[in-house]
């Protein structure tokens, strides 16, 4: 006989709440998004970048026919989540390389650009109101200097000559989003493709100028989105483990753990439901669907006209935004490029996220399955919407009063402008005289007489007149 252990009896048998593999709970130390590992390299390519970053402004809905063949749903209309990050282009203000070490790679130079802006710049302050603002002034100095270039050059040698892999130091442009802040986000980028020395010059030929994000990804591509989740501060079991609650007639609380662990070991042990805090912990979620790859409000090279019409479809023929109506809430309008990605993305709204390539080759028919959207809600997103344009609004509601109101303040300011123009000095003088004829000056003087002031004055006279006489 094969004897099988059996487990030591308990009343209630279940899986455990929650996952170890997250521990510690705790506040991450960075919000923004930290990319610990890149795709690996492969030399065949030319240079490209394997990650961005984008802003997180708001959730929507999109039609489109799914192409599953086998599948139920195959050729059918799906409604699916998406959700629409803002990325304006990343800036490249710098270039680090690193070499192999046993205890793991370590950066060997860095070599910034010559101008850096000032949203950059206050990236490396705590006040930047208070400091003198010198920060690399005297680095930007080598590259005018031909000493300073030599040296510089130098270290770029090294680069090509030592390191194994080669990284970009980009910021985002926060002058071009909604969000308060005006230090511009700092972080690293792997360059894949090429040979080391092409990478370095690859590098070189991108300081101080903008990658967009069509550079680095495309429609029907997975990606990996990394952030820090919104936070929900302490939080006790039943909300932060999800454990099950007690019976009601339970003395001092239900929403508790029972038994926190036995008499012996007699200590509590890490695998035992606590509180603590909740959310605010840095998270990378994978295989993410890009939707679309959008572009930001430009303006026509022909014609000088700015062009909104990115929420468009080849089925839905509604020139319109992909700005809901009224904006999207508590982020504003999307001016910039965007990325529509297949469901929900960890974080608040404005809350930084970085964007990796995936690490993996899909197969998977999910991940080579070609989006073909039909249409893009852009209705209201604060109450109930029900009208995707502003036109179309009006068109079934008909015009409201504030519009009519400011028709008829309109009318009159454009009949004060047109009087000077249309009508001569004679012409308005004519129609008062052509209906009295020719005596112009006794038709006059009967319209003065009739009035108030005119009929008391000859009373009063002829009355002080006696009175004086007498």
């Amino acid at each position: 006989r094969n004897k099988t252990k059996k487990m030591s009896h308990r009343k209630f048998s279940a899986p455990r709440h929650g996952s170890l593999g997250f521990l510690p709970r705790k506040r991450t130390k960075h919000h923004q998004g930290k990319v610990k590992s890149f795709p690996n390299d492969d030399q065949t390519q030319k240079p490209h970048l394997t990650a961005f970053m984008g802003y997180k402004a708001g959730m929507t809905h999109v039609v489109r026919v799914a192409d599953k063949p086998g599948s139920k749903i195959n050729k059918k209309e799906v409604v699916e989540a998406v959700t629409i990050l803002e990325t304006p282009p990343l800036i490249c203000v710098g270039v680090v390389g690193y070499i192999d070490t046993p205890q793991g790679i370590r950066p060997l130079k860095c070599i910034f650009a010559e101008h850096l802006s000032e949203e950059c710049r206050r990236r490396f302050y705590k006040n930047w109101h208070k400091s003198k603002k010198k920060a690399f002034t005297n680095a930007s100095k080598k590259w005018q200097d031909p000493l300073g270039k030599k040296l510089i050059q130098k270290d770029l040698n090294k680069l090509k000559k030592f390191c194994k892999s080669i990284r970009i130091i980009c910021h985002t442009q926060t002058k071009m989003v909604p969000i308060e802040a005006k230090k511009a986000h700092l972080f690293e980028i792997q360059l894949n493709g090429g040979t080391v020395p092409e990478k370095v010059d690859w590098a070189v030929k991108h300081f101080e100028k903008t990658i967009p994000i069509n550079e680095v990804f495309s429609q029907d591509e997975m990606i990996d989105v990394i952030g820090c989740t919104r936070g929900h501060g302490f939080k006790g079991v039943t909300s932060r483990w999800h454990t099950k609650k007690l019976p009601r007639k339970t003395h001092k609380g239900l929403r508790k753990v029972a038994c926190i662990g036995a008499w012996h070991p007699s200590r509590i042990q890490y695998t035992v439901a606590r509180a603590g805090q909740k959310g605010f912990h840095h998270r990378t979620e994978m295989n993410k669907k890009v939707y679309r790859v959008g572009k930001g409000f430009h303006t026509n090279t022909k014609d000088g006209k700015v062009i909104k019409n990115n929420g468009a479809t080849e089925f839905d023929l509604t020139e319109k935004s992909i700005n809901p109506m009224g904006g999207f809430p508590h982020y504003g309008m999307v001016k910039n490029d965007f990325l529509l990605l297949k469901g929900g993305i960890v974080g608040p709204k404005k809350r930084i996220v970085a964007l990796r390539k995936s690490l993996h080759v899909q197969t998977k028919r999910v991940a080579l399955e070609k989006i073909n959207l039909h249409f893009i809600d852009t209705s209201s997103k604060i109450g109930h919407g029900r009208y995707q344009t502003r036109n179309e609004k009006t068109a079934f509601l008909g015009p409201r009063k504030k519009d009519k109101l400011k028709l008829a303040k309109a009318k009159p300011a454009a009949a004060k402008v047109a009087k000077p123009k249309s009508v001569g000095k004679k012409s308005a003088t004519k129609p008062a005289t052509k209906p009295t004829g020719g005596k112009t000056a006794p038709k006059a003087k009967p319209t003065t007489k009739p009035t108030g002031a005119a009929k008391t004055a000859p009373k009063t006279k002829p009355a002080g007149a006696k009175a004086s006489k007498k």
